[in-house]
């Protein structure tokens, strides 16, 4: 079937949709995790499912899930997809681009009544950014078995809000949805995504076949010191924590500094306690988020901070605690090959490329084959407003994703 692609129109469309949910005004969007604005896009992708008749579903800690039927309807599915939630202030590719492809590929297998051997299901995974909710990719997280359940309910955003109340008051707008339990077998998994780097736009490549994730472990820090009048107390009387707390973070960015600018340190997240002007702050908590490659490395690089936080010269208490680790994932081979295969059926250009990133398919990687297509972004920017990727691109990726879902599940049909 050489004319196999998606709508270009319909996948416009879709995209500017789902723009309009925690639109900024300056190009990009604010949708964090069970806001109302997250679930306003998710459900309008639910009723644009329900109008083609496909199954709708959630599991217990709020992945959703679409699928339309295969022959062999009992058969574990093919999943695709990604997640709708964004960085505050986010972009408009950032996860969503991997939702709307998915989605248009199983319209597209509907317009074209293409029987497939199996299943196949989008899904759209909850708090992948994890930008209000810590850790991230928690949705894939806990459907993978690698986060307890109670502990991912339990979780609170800033404002206190748990994440078992959230999702339950987000479930409430979202209609009729089957129950289905946690870890469900798929038959596997691929996710398009935009790359967040600058490779495939500096090399002109249309397609990157993503060879695997580097590993990630994040913590959070919390300094315990006294509060103490900021006029009256000397500097040797003082139990200070935002200072101890900068010292402990440049003591960090030291250890973590490589001369092959491999390491990954990064602290994305600071409160200060209690935030008077002219108070000594008594509590500080910050995140810190560590990447690598190699597992060897990062493991090493983890022990070494905790050991530095447990040991650090201080009158404050300091509590390191490790609230994500999730060592490296290499991809499919048989998936890659199939996205390369797929990509070069449509006369495009692909290259082997590792994700810097994380994304929810590094969970999927133990679970079932798994494989990730990445389009460019201008300039590799990405959780920023001015996160773009071309049009062009964009329907590339889908006809690839497309491609690769029908020969994986209709091996009959010719590409």
């Amino acid at each position: 079937m050489a004319d196999l692609v998606i709508n270009r129109d319909r996948l416009l469309e879709r995209h500017r949709l789902m723009a309009s949910f925690g639109d900024t005004g300056n190009g990009g969007v604010i949708r964090p995790a069970l806001s109302d604005e997250e679930t306003a896009a998710r459900s309008a992708i639910l009723d644009l499912a329900r109008e083609r008749g496909f199954i709708c579903s959630v599991d217990p800690i709020g992945n959703l899930f679409i699928r339309r039927n295969g022959e062999q309807g009992n058969q574990a599915p093919l999943r695709i997809g990604s997640h709708l939630d964004s960085q505050i202030p986010g972009g408009n590719f950032d996860g969503v681009y991997g939702v709307i492809a998915a989605f248009e590929v199983l319209e597209t297998l509907e317009d074209r009544a293409i029987s497939t051997s199996v299943p196949v299901e989008v899904v759209i995974w909850n708090n992948e950014e994890g930008a209000r909710f810590s850790p991230t990719t928690m949705g894939s997280g806990v459907h993978a078995g690698a986060l307890p359940l109670d502990q991912a309910l339990a979780a609170r955003d800033t404002n206190g809000k748990r994440v078992d109340e959230e999702l339950a008051r987000s479930l409430e707008k979202l209609g009729q949805l089957f129950r289905i339990g946690l870890g469900t077998e798929s038959s596997g998994y691929i996710e398009a995504h935009i790359e967040q780097g600058p490779v495939l736009e500096a090399s002109n490549t249309p397609i990157g076949v993503v060879t695997g994730i580097q590993g990630i472990i994040q913590l959070q820090v919390t300094v315990s010191g006294e509060e103490a009048h900021a006029g009256t107390t000397p500097r040797s009387r003082r139990r200070d924590a935002l200072f101890t707390a900068l010292d402990l973070i440049a003591d960090l960015r030291a250890l973590t500094t490589d001369p092959d600018d491999e390491v990954r340190f990064t602290v994305g997240r600071l409160s200060v306690l209690p935030g008077a002007p002219n108070t000594v702050p008594s509590n500080v908590v910050f995140t810190i988020d560590l990447r690598h490659p190699s597992e060897k490395i990062l493991e090493t690089i983890h022990a070494q901070i905790i050991e530095v936080a447990a040991t650090f010269r201080t009158s404050c208490h300091i509590d390191a605690v490790t609230t994500l680790a999730s060592p490296p994932v290499c991809f499919d081979a048989d998936i890659r090959s199939l996205i390369e295969t797929s990509a070069t059926s449509l006369h495009l250009k692909s290259a082997a490329i590792a994700s810097g990133a994380t994304h929810d398919a590094k969970f999927m990687g133990p679970l079932c084959p798994t494989g990730m297509i990445f389009i460019p972004c201008r300039d590799g920017i990405s959780h920023n407003e001015k996160e773009w990727a071309e049009f062009e691109h964009m329907v590339a990726g889908a006809d690839v994703l497309l491609r690769a879902v029908s020969k994986w599940a209709s091996p009959d049909i010719a590409n």
